[in-house]
């Protein structure tokens, strides 16, 4: 399909186009509702710093061994369930949840909230933001 074809599909089926990306944005909407508002990377070091929470990051392990915050924990969103003992001592204490870019931490999140960790946030647009930032990392 050429660029041209695509464009006349769009124009000819405008509407369908229309109600998939309005669709696709109130899915978004919706999903980052239930994971409650997303914190900066400079809001999420507050809060981390004058509650003594911690950085939880979602990612898998290559990834966190290749760039990661400073003294952050790596859990993989598919090992969360069956580790969140790991993170008992943080119940009541903020745990910002990182991944690559900010999306898939929500589930996580949701995951954590039904667990009872009431202070559980994500991080807007993850690593990717906060390497924009350029904020410190460490590699290991």
């Amino acid at each position: 399909m050429s660029f041209s074809q695509f464009l006349i599909f769009i124009s000819e089926q405008w509407l369908l186009v229309f109600a998939l990306l309005l669709s696709l944005n109130l899915l978004l909407f919706t999903e980052s509702r239930k994971a409650g508002p997303a914190l900066s990377p400079q809001q999420a070091i507050n809060v981390t710093n004058k509650n003594g929470g911690i950085f939880l990051d979602v990612r898998d392990a290559k990834d966190f061994k290749g760039a990661h915050i400073s003294k952050a924990v790596n859990i993989p969103t598919a090992n969360l369930q069956g580790r969140m003992g790991e993170l008992e001592a943080y119940k009541e204490k903020p745990v910002i949840v990182v991944c690559r870019m900010g999306t898939s931490a929500s589930a996580a999140v949701k995951q954590l909230r039904a667990a009872g960790f009431s202070q559980a946030q994500r991080m807007a647009g993850g690593m990717m933001t906060w390497d924009e930032q350029r904020l410190p990392v460490t590699k290991k």
